[in-house]
């Protein structure tokens, strides 16, 4: 589990090609304190294992599945990335629950900048947008954010200036390919609804 605040941009190390697979090494500062093996660690909000480390950098193994479900599938050497470790206990839920499971790909459409802050639209799948809502919460390449606007296929949010200096969302353009995770209260409600549960409850028939 995550909160969706970055801790720091990572630089990708090497990629290696294990054909259904890939061995991405990260080089990283902040998230290799305390990490071990086994440990878990968010690549643009996709939750992956420390396979490996070594002084100033760590190892996962990226299968097919998540090559094919995420942006993770054309990161290269020098890429930067956005690096959360998995929350404990005592650290303060800065952002929203975040599980680190890649609902789909989003694109970035356009950035409108201003004095203060940089609106950008992002395009994403249509599957995904029953789960957005106006001021609603959403994951962005492993960023917490806040929605502004939902459109049939494409939402906005408001970037302050810590977000774009601290996070590669200050640096993608439009065309560039964005991880997207919904809201998970969200998902469980559609699936309460879709059963039946909450009307069989409401009528005492599960009790």
């Amino acid at each position: 589990m995550f909160t969706g605040i970055v801790e720091e941009l990572g630089t990708v190390d090497v990629v290696e090609d294990q054909g259904d697979a890939i061995r991405l090494t990260v080089r990283a500062d902040v998230t290799l304190d305390g990490t071990g093996l086994g440990d878990s660690i968010a690549v643009n909000g996709c939750c992956l294992t420390v396979a490996a480390r070594t002084e100033g950098t760590w190892t996962a193994d990226v299968m097919q599945e998540t090559l094919d479900k995420t942006g993770l599938r054309g990161v290269a050497p020098g890429d930067r990335v956005n690096l959360e470790r998995a929350v404990t206990v005592e650290k303060r839920l800065g952002g929203h629950l975040v599980q680190g499971h890649v609902d789909g790909v989003g694109e970035i459409l356009a950035r409108t900048p201003s004095e203060h802050w940089e609106v950008v639209e992002i395009g994403l799948p249509p599957a995904l947008s029953r789960y957005l809502v106006d001021k609603g919460s959403i994951t962005v390449d492993g960023v917490s954010l806040t929605v502004v606007d939902v459109g049939e296929a494409s939402f906005t949010v408001s970037l302050i200036p810590e977000t774009l200096a601290r996070t590669t969302l200050g640096r993608r353009a439009p065309g560039d390919l964005v991880n997207l995770e919904a809201d998970v209260i969200a998902k469980h409600v559609e699936r309460l609804l879709a059963g039946g549960y909450l009307d069989r409850s409401a009528t005492g028939e599960d009790s």
